[in-house]
C-alpha cells in the first residue's frame, strides 16, 4: 500500500511537469483574455459538473472575494451553484441545457465562459460553449483526455487548457493549479507586479 500511495505522488509530479511544458503558453493567453475582459467591464461565467463544478465555484469565489491579496471584487458567476435554476431548467428543459440557458440569460458579447470538463464530453458544458459563441463570448476550456468534443468547438479566439493525462484525478489536480495560476496572473496584472 505504501508503494501504491507513493505512485500517486510520482504520477502527479510527472503530470505537473508535462502540463508545465504544454500549457504555460496557453495559460498566459488565458490570463490576458480574462484580464482584458475584466478591465473592459466584462464578466467571467464558469461551469462544470461534479469536481469540475467545485472547481468552477472555487475559481469564481477567488475572483469575487480575493485570491492572495486584497483588491476590488471581480465580476464572476458560477453557473452550477443555483439549485433552483439547475432543478427548474433540468426539469423543464433537460439537464443538458442547465448551463446553456444561463449563458443565454447572463452572457454578453465580450464576456468569457470558463468551461471545465475533465473528459471534454460533458453535454451541458458543450451546449454552454455553443451558446457562449452565439453570444459572441470567448471560451477558456479546461479539459483532459485529449479534449473530447470540446476540442472541435473552440475557435481561434478561445484558449484550450487540455491536461495531458487520461486519469480524472490527475486532470482535476492540474485543473485546480491552472485556476490558481489564472487568479495569480490576473492579480499580477491588476496590481502591476507581473513576475
Amino acid at each position: 500500500m505504501t508503494s501504491r500511495m507513493a505512485s500517486h505522488f510520482n504520477d502527479a509530479i510527472d503530470t505537473f511537469k508535462a502540463s508545465s511544458r504544454e500549457l504555460a503558453a496557453p495559460l498566459s493567453q488565458a490570463v490576458d483574455l480574462l484580464f482584458n475582459t475584466l478591465i473592459n467591464n466584462g464578466r467571467i461565467l464558469a461551469c462544470g459538473n461534479g469536481g469540475s463544478a467545485a472547481d468552477a465555484q472555487h475559481f469564481i469565489a477567488e475572483l469575487v472575494g480575493r485570491f492572495e491579496r486584497d483588491r476590488l471584487p471581480l465580476a464572476g458567476i458560477a453557473l452550477n451553484t443555483d439549485t433552483s435554476i439547475l432543478t427548474a431548467v433540468g426539469n423543464d428543459y433537460g439537464f443538458d441545457t442547465v448551463f446553456k440557458r444561463q449563458v443565454e440569460a447572463l452572457g454578453q458579447p465580450g464576456d468569457v465562459l470558463v468551461a471545465i470538463s475533465t473528459s471534454g464530453n460533458s453535454h451541458n458544458v458543450v451546449h454552454a460553449i455553443e451558446a457562449a459563441h452565439d453570444r459572441e463570448m470567448s471560451i477558456v476550456a479546461l479539459t483532459g483526455k485529449g479534449g473530447g468534443l470540446i476540442t472541435d468547438l473552440l475557435l481561434d479566439t478561445d484558449v484550450h487548457l487540455c491536461v495531458p493525462h487520461d486519469r480524472t484525478m490527475r486532470i482535476q489536480e492540474v485543473h485546480i493549479l491552472l485556476l490558481h495560476a489564472l487568479c495569480d496572473g490576473i492579480d499580477a496584472l491588476l496590481l502591476g507586479d507581473p513576475l
